[in-house]
C-alpha cells in the first residue's frame, strides 16, 4: 500500500487530514499504514529512527509490524512531520523535579479541537448538555498544557455559566456545585479534576453529602500525583472517591502530551480508545514483539499506541505504561508503568 508519488507531501497530508476526519472503523488500519508511510518519508526523526532499526518501510503490511517511536524521543527531539505548517502551541509536558519534559507542537488546532470533541461526544453525547467544572491545579499554573487546551475548549462548548476552572477558588466550585444540586436542569454535571485534586477535596473536611443530591453527577480522574501525594494504585484511588464524593464509579481519561487522542473509562478501568486511537501491547522483555487483542487477551505487556490524531508528529508511539485488553475488542486496561521509565528506551539512536 503505496502513497500516490505524483502528489507533494502537502496534498498528501491534505488528503490524509480529510480521512482522518471521516473515519469509521473498518477503514483505520488501512488509514494507519497510509500514515505510517507518510510519517517515515517526511518525519526526519522517525525517518531515521526506522533507519537504525534496519527496516523496509515497504515490507511492513500490518500495524504489529510497524516501528513504534519510543516516548521519550519527545523529550530530547524535535518530532515533526512535514513543514508547511507553523506550530501554534508547544505543548509541554509537567514532569518532575530535575527530569526533562516532553514537547508536542500543535500544528493543527482545529483538526485536535474537533477530533477531541468528537471523541468525548461519541462516547458521553453533547458538550452542550453538560456543566463541567475542572479541579485542574498543577496543569494550570502552566500556559502550555494540552490537557488545559482541551478542558478550555470543552467549557466553551457547553456554554454554560457554571462552567470554568478552579485553581485555588475551591469554595467558590462546591458553591456552584451545591446550587446546582438545589436547581437542577436535567443537565449532567461533569467534575473533571487531576487525581491528587480530587484526592484533596476528598479528604478536605468539607462537607460533600449534598453531592448526592446532584442525580447525574459523573467525576472524572485525569490521572497524576505530580509528585503532590504518595502514589496510590487506580483502584485505591477510586474507593477514596467512590466513598467522599457518594457516586458509584469514577470515571477516567486517559490521555498525554504526547498524544492528540483520548480514552476514557466509564468505572473499573476499562478504557474505550476514541476513534482515531488504537492500543496494541508489546512483549514487556522485547519491545519489537507486538500483539493486538486477537492475538492474546489476558497477557500483560507495554502499551503501544496508535494515534492518527498525531498526524503532524508521530502516530505510533512506545509508552512506559503497561496494560492488557479488555474483552471488548479494543477496549484495555492500564496496569501501572515500567520501572525506571524516565531511563529505558531504545538506545539505537543517540538521546
Amino acid at each position: 500500500m503505496k502513497l500516490p508519488s505524483n502528489k507533494n507531501p502537502a496534498e498528501i497530508r491534505s488528503e490524509l487530514r480529510q480521512q482522518v476526519l471521516a473515519l469509521t472503523a473498518g477503514q483505520f488500519e488501512e488509514l494507519a499504514m497510509q500514515i505510517f508511510r507518510y510519517q517515515a518519508a517526511q518525519n526526519p526523526t522517525y525517518k531515521e529512527y526506522i533507519s537504525y532499526r534496519k527496516t523496509d518501510v515497504n515490507r511492513i503490511e500490518r500495524l504489529t509490524e510497524v516501528p513504534f517511536l519510543p516516548i521519550q524521543f519527545f523529550k530530547s527531539h524535535l518530532i515533526r512531520t512535514g513543514g508547511s505548517l507553523a506550530p501554534l502551541v508547544t505543548f509541554e509536558s509537567s514532569g518532575t523535579s530535575g527530569t526533562n519534559t516532553s514537547r508536542h507542537q500543535l500544528h493543527d488546532a482545529p483538526l485536535y479541537k474537533t477530533i477531541s470533541t468528537s471523541i468525548f461526544q461519541q462516547q458521553y453525547g453533547e458538550l452542550s448538555q453538560y456543566h463541567l467544572l475542572a479541579l485542574l491545579p498543577s496543569y494550570l499554573e502552566r500556559n502550555n498544557s494540552s490537557l488545559v487546551y482541551m478542558i478550555r475548549h470543552f467549557i466553551d462548548q457547553t456554554a454554560s455559566d457554571f462552567s470554568g476552572f478552579y485553581l485555588k477558588n475551591t469554595e467558590e466550585m462546591l458553591k456552584k456545585l451545591q446550587y446546582l444540586a438545589e436547581n437542577q436542569d436535567g443537565k449532567p454535571v461533569l467534575l473533571m479534576g487531576v487525581t491528587f485534586a480530587l484526592l484533596d477535596l476528598a479528604e478536605s473536611g468539607y462537607d460533600l453529602s449534598f453531592l448526592q443530591k446532584i442525580d447525574n453527577l459523573l467525576i472524572m480522574d485525569t490521572g497524576g500525583m505530580k509528585g503532590r501525594r504518595e502514589e496510590l494504585l487506580r483502584e485505591e484511588v477510586h474507593d477514596i472517591l467512590t466513598k467522599q464524593f457518594g457516586v458509584a464509579r469514577i470515571h477516567s481519561e486517559y490521555g498525554m502530551t504526547e498524544l492528540l487522542s483520548q480514552s476514557y473509562s466509564k468505572g473499573d478501568g476499562l478504557f474505550s480508545p476514541g476513534f482515531t486511537m488504537r492500543i496494541l501491547l508489546r512483549e514487556v522483555n522485547d519491545p519489537f514483539s507486538i500483539f493486538d487483542h486477537r492475538m492474546n487477551l489476558k497477557k500483560t505487556g507495554g502499551i503501544n499506541v496508535v494515534d492518527l490524531a498525531n498526524l503532524d508528529s508521530c502516530s505510533f508511539i512506545e509508552t512506559q505504561d503497561l496494560g492488557r485488553f479488555g474483552e471488548e475488542p479494543d477496549t484495555f486496561y492500564i496496569m501501572g508503568r515500567f520501572d525506571n521509565s524516565d531511563i529505558r528506551g531504545c538506545n539505537l539512536m543517540a538521546l
